[in-house]
């Protein structure tokens, strides 16, 4: 059994759609697929790629991200009902959004989001980024961080799983490390919002083999005290120099 992992296909561009759409239907049956992520905010559309997926593979274990929780005209009366909206719709298709054992190997969804551990954001990035708008948070989750601790608070029961092998996967990113060195500093201005110290931590506790984890848009395979950190961003049509555009196989097992 192969794993396999992609992230942002973000099939609101046709051509990404098509991409996902036209996957091999026989290649990968014998497979599991770690979907890490921001597929899209409309969730006839993530209904539709969870179910062509889940024709395609063994199991699709995925995550939302942040677009998945957009209510900008939308139904919901805000991003935490959608959440819930999304875990139910992943239970329908049995796409799994739990820990998952396979034998010898586990695979734990860590859920997340940011709350500016990384940096503060400027004040381009309070105007340009779009969850700031298209995000809406019930009383109780005032800021970034509240909503932050909400999502960690749910992996806290997850976080002494143990196996011969652990796959762990966030939409977020657990350090800020993973990002390459080569990233302009005009494009560091994106850093505050793209995950969060905390999430890192519970990795750490964790102590998976491999963390997978998407939103960046930057491909990444890099190890870290011990732990192999993987990022397969679809990314947008134009982002062709960092992306592979490919699904990516992270590890092989005899099960």
């Amino acid at each position: 059994m192969k794993v396999y992992t992609v992230s942002d296909v973000h099939v609101d561009y046709p051509e990404n759609m098509d991409w996902v759409l036209s996957l091999n239907s026989t290649a990968y049956l014998g497979d599991i697929l770690v979907l890490a992520g921001d597929v899209s905010h409309d969730l006839e559309d993530l209904s539709l790629v969870l179910n062509s997926l889940k024709s395609k593979f063994k199991a699709v274990h995925f995550i939302p991200g942040n677009h998945e929780l957009w209510v900008e005209n939308d139904k919901f009366n805000c991003s935490l009902e959608k959440f819930e909206a999304v875990r139910e719709l992943c239970d329908s298709l049995d796409v799994k959004l739990r820990a998952v054992h396979y034998e010898q190997l586990s695979v734990v969804p860590l859920f997340g989001w940011y709350d500016f551990s990384f940096g503060q954001p400027d004040r381009y990035l309070a105007l340009a980024w779009r969850d700031f708008r298209a995000c809406s948070w019930p009383a109780h989750l005032e800021s970034c961080a509240d909503v932050n601790d909400h999502f960690l608070n749910l992996n806290r029961e997850q976080l002494d799983i143990s196996n011969e092998v652990v796959i762990s996967y966030s939409h977020f990113l657990p350090r800020i490390d993973v990002m390459p060195s080569y990233i302009p500093k005009n494009r560091r201005r994106i850093y505050p919002v793209l995950g969060s110290d905390g999430l890192g931590e519970q990795v750490k506790q964790l102590n998976p083999d491999i963390h997978i984890y998407g939103h960046s848009h930057v491909n990444q395979s890099v190890e870290l005290e011990n732990i192999r950190y993987e990022n397969n961003a679809f990314a947008r049509p134009t982002e062709n120099q960092i992306a592979r555009k490919q699904l990516h196989c992270i590890l092989e097992l005899d099960l």
